[in-house]
């Protein structure tokens, strides 16, 4: 039988990497989905140089396995880098909203709202119900808010 494998290593390459990419789909979580690809690949170089000797064939696999796994590690940091730019968080998208405050603040906390929910917000001045606040920060699911002042209303303090 060690004779038949060793006439043809890329039948036997082939079906290892066929097995590794089974077990993987059984549920190895990643860990022998590089392995059965780099048997996969080494079953075509066997099959193009059939010649090849047993020791360079494990040692070019196991070659193989370590560029593959490397060059996926590398591929999702890159991915990973370009997809944090996004906050993926949806509260974040309501930076830069403005509503008008439920009720006076009390201690620097009420509530606005947003769409089909009432959000706590928190202004470090006090503030009186219905003044237009624009959102400016998120702490987990509170929503850090600055009053919008408008020229309309003389009772607000001046910025000058």
């Amino acid at each position: 039988m060690l004779e038949q494998i060793i006439g043809q290593p890329a039948w036997f390459w082939l079906c290892l990497g066929g097995l590794l990419l089974i077990a993987e789909l059984l549920g190895a979580g990643g860990y022998l989905l590089w392995s059965g690809v780099a048997a996969v690949i080494m079953a075509l170089i066997t099959w193009l140089i059939p010649e090849m000797s047993c020791d360079w064939q494990g040692l070019l696999f196991a070659i193989m396995i370590i560029l593959s796994v490397l060059g996926w590690r590398k591929w999702l940091s890159i991915r990973n880098k370009s997809m944090s730019d996004e906050p993926n968080q949806k509260q974040h998208q309501l930076i830069g909203t403005k509503a008008r405050l439920i009720s006076d603040t009390n201690n620097g906390y009420s509530r606005i709202r947003l769409a089909d929910g009432s959000w706590r917000v928190y202004c470090s001045q006090q503030l009186l119900a219905n003044t237009e606040v624009e959102v400016i920060d998120v702490d987990g699911i509170t929503l850090t808010v600055k009053p919008v002042w408008s020229n309309q209303h003389d009772d607000q303090p001046d910025d000058k």
